[in-house]
């Protein structure tokens, strides 16, 4: 329902106003897509295509400017994770990645650092929507649609966290609830600003797949104002424009801390919660499934006494100083 929420609210506003949209080979091209994704059963591998001259010419444009700007304007965890993405999904200025290589990447990638298996689709089931069209050429600085550049700051479980969150959050909440939480979506996992060694850096999935968006938003020109639940999911926004305003976060764990504290004042009569082990959202409205919660935190937190027992061993050193190396 959630997501559904956001793509309703987008097709609606954004339909007449895409810029192909009087170009009938680039709609018989976004047909050809759409075909796909219509007749993609989740599970199955998600089709390979052949992208035209014309396709990755506008990707080429909006990658070179996009990576020029990347090490100045995006978040550290972005410039982290992006030239694995670069290593191992074919990223780059002359090819376009395959949905199917970026998926199976965070897949593999999330499962060795965090054991969690899947971020994408529906946020609250770890799921999250990517087209395989590429934007029109006559405006390749700008789309109101998620494309692949969504997809780097998932392989981070911080921000994969906090973008399931909102999802989990929306499941039985009301549709005024859902809206808000639509908007709270729309100004963190797409347009969220934190900051970072006093400076402010865009970790924001529309911003950094915007090269236009991404210099603006830097720029003194939009309204900046510190992010909190309670009034920003309560902002109108435009979806085929630039934003007038955007909000600052400290970082991923303070807007997820916050996000969850005004969660929690939505009424519902249960609480859920995402199983990695069996890909489920579970209810959390009987003593068993209480019971099952409360053996697995007790689990975590014993291995985390031991941890901390052993962080004083002499080898503590060696292992702080080869994790560095793994990860700056």
């Amino acid at each position: 329902m959630f997501m559904f929420k956001i793509s309703t609210l987008m097709s609606s506003k954004t339909k007449n106003q895409c810029p192909g949209f009087k170009d009938q080979v680039y709609r018989a091209r976004r047909k050809y897509f759409a075909d796909i994704a219509a007749n993609y059963k989740y599970g199955e591998k998600i089709p390979r295509v052949q992208y035209t001259e014309e396709e990755i010419n506008t990707w080429r444009t909006i990658y070179n400017q996009l990576t020029v700007l990347y090490p100045s304007h995006a978040c550290r965890e972005f410039n982290y994770i992006f030239p694995l993405l670069q290593q191992n999904c074919g990223y780059g200025p002359n090819n376009i990645p395959q949905l199917q290589d970026v998926s199976d990447f965070l897949k593999d990638y999330l499962w060795r650092s965090t054991q969690f298996q899947r971020f994408f689709g529906w946020p609250g089931f770890r799921v999250f929507h990517s087209t395989q069209y590429i934007r029109h050429p006559s405006l390749p600085h700008y789309t109101p649609e998620p494309d692949t550049r969504h997809a780097p700051l998932f392989a981070d479980p911080e921000f994969a966290q906090f973008s399931q969150e909102i999802g989990l959050a929306s499941l039985g909440a009301s549709d005024e609830m859902i809206e808000k939480l639509a908007t709270l979506y729309w100004f963190t996992v797409e347009f969220g600003i934190c900051t970072q060694a006093g400076e402010k850096k865009a970790f924001g999935a529309g911003l950094l797949s915007s090269f236009g968006e991404l210099q603006y938003a830097l720029s003194d020109e939009p309204e900046l104002e510190v992010f909190d639940p309670a009034t920003t999911s309560l902002v109108k926004y435009p979806i085929t424009s630039y934003q007038p305003k955007y909000f600052l976060a400290e970082s991923f764990t303070e807007a997820k801390n916050k996000l969850t504290t005004w969660a929690s004042s939505i009424p519902r009569p249960f609480q859920v919660r995402y199983n990695p082990y069996t890909e489920r959202v579970e209810i959390l409205d009987n003593m068993p499934a209480v019971q099952v919660l409360v053996r697995e935190i007790k689990g975590q937190v014993s291995k985390l006494e031991d941890a901390l027992k052993k962080w004083s061993h002499p080898w503590r050193e060696h292992l702080f100083v080869n994790s560095l190396k793994i990860r700056p």
